[in-house]
C-alpha cells in the first residue's frame, strides 16, 4: 500500500519489521512439533505441549504457512500436527484449539467465559478453520483442502435425519461455530451474521478453483483433489461473458501446463479481461511439465 502512495520509506520500514517479527517467532515460538499461540504477560506460553489446557491452537499454524513467512520445515510440521490433533473427521470438526479451557489457572480473557467446547473455547471457530484449508491448498495439497471443504460444508452436516438432528441450524449457510464437547458435539451456533461465510467463498473460489482477479487481468491456478476430471467457472466482467473451462486430463493437484483465451495461448498465463460486451473462451489445461 505505501508503495503503491508512493511512501517508499515507509514501506521499506514495515518490511523490515516483518523481517524482525518473523525471525523473533521463529527464534521464541517453535514449541518441537507446532508454533505457540501467545504468550502471557508473565511469560507463560499458550497453545504449547507445556500447558493442560489450550496445547496447540490453529491459527498460529496455518498463518505460517499463509504469511509466506514461517519455516517450510517447521510449518510443514505445524500443519502435520494440526491435522493430528485438531481434524476430528468422524465428528466433521476443524477445532480452534484443544483441549478447551476449564480449570486451569491461565487466563485467556473472555473466551474462558464460554462453556469448555462452544464458540472460541475449543470449538470449531469457522473462520480459523477456513485458513486451516487454505493453508493446505497453499501447500499444494489439494487432496487435503478438499476434504476439509467438505467437512466445512454446511450441507454435509444436515443431509440426513441423523446429522440434522445433532447440527440443528440451517444447512444453507455457514456457522460461525460448532460446538465440540457432549452433550452438544455437532451442534451449529451463530449464524447468519458471520464473516466466515466470506472466507468459506473465498477457499472455493480462489483457494482451490484458483480464480485470481488481479485489476483488469485474471490468473487460474487452481489447487484441486488429483480425481477431479475438470470444473467449469461463468464469469461476468461488466458486459463481457467468460466462459472457463479447467480440465485435468493428468489428474494432477496442481501446475497449469497452457491457456488458452479464444483459441490463442497465453504465454504469461495472465489472462486480460476487457469489457466489450462479448462472449469469450478460456481454455486451461492443467498438468506436469511447464507452469
Amino acid at each position: 500500500i505505501c508503495d503503491h502512495q508512493g511512501d517508499m520509506d515507509h514501506g521499506q520500514k514495515f518490511r523490515l519489521k516483518a523481517i524482525e517479527y518473523a525471525a523473533a517467532v521463529e527464534k521464541s515460538a517453535w514449541d518441537g512439533a507446532w508454533y505457540r499461540r501467545a504468550y502471557t504477560d508473565e511469560g507463560i506460553p499458550l497453545g504449547s505441549s507445556l500447558n493442560q489446557e489450550c496445547q496447540i491452537d490453529s491459527i498460529a499454524q496455518s498463518w505460517a504457512i499463509l504469511s509466506n513467512v514461517g519455516n517450510d520445515e517447521r510449518s510443514r510440521l505445524a500443519m502435520k500436527s494440526v491435522l493430528e490433533n485438531l481434524v476430528r473427521a468422524d465428528d466433521q470438526l476443524i477445532l480452534l484449539f484443544t483441549p478447551p479451557f476449564d480449570k486451569s489457572s491461565i487466563d485467556p480473557g473472555y473466551i474462558k467465559g464460554y462453556p469448555p467446547g462452544t464458540r472460541e473455547n475449543g470449538g470449531q471457530y469457522t473462520h480459523a478453520a477456513t485458513w486451516t484449508a487454505w493453508a493446505f491448498a497453499a501447500m499444494g495439497d489439494g487432496k487435503q483442502a478438499g476434504n476439509l471443504f467438505e467437512l466445512l460444508n454446511p450441507i454435509f452436516h444436515s443431509d440426513n435425519k441423523e446429522k440434522a438432528s445433532l447440527y440443528r441450524v440451517e444447512p444453507y449457510v455457514i456457522s460461525a461455530d460448532i460446538y465440540s464437547q457432549p452433550p452438544f458435539t455437532r451442534r451449529g451456533g451463530w449464524t447468519w451474521y458471520t464473516g466466515s461465510a466470506a472466507w468459506m467463498f473465498r477457499l472455493g473460489i480462489e483457494a482451490i478453483l484458483g480464480f485470481h482477479k488481479i485489476g483488469n487481468s485474471l490468473q487460474i491456478n487452481p489447487v484441486i483433489p488429483p480425481e477431479w476430471d475438470e470444473f467449469e467457472i461463468l464469469y461476468r466482467f461488466g458486459e463481457a461473458t467468460y466462459l472457463i473451462i479447467i480440465r485435468n486430463p493428468d489428474h494432477v493437484s496442481r501446475h497449469v501446463r497452457t491457456v488458452l483465451l479464444d483459441g490463442k495461448q497465453i504465454d504469461n498465463k495472465q489472462i486480460p479481461l476487457v469489457d466489450d460486451n462479448q462472449i469469450h473462451h478460456i481454455e486451461v489445461t492443467m498438468g506436469e511439465g511447464e507452469q
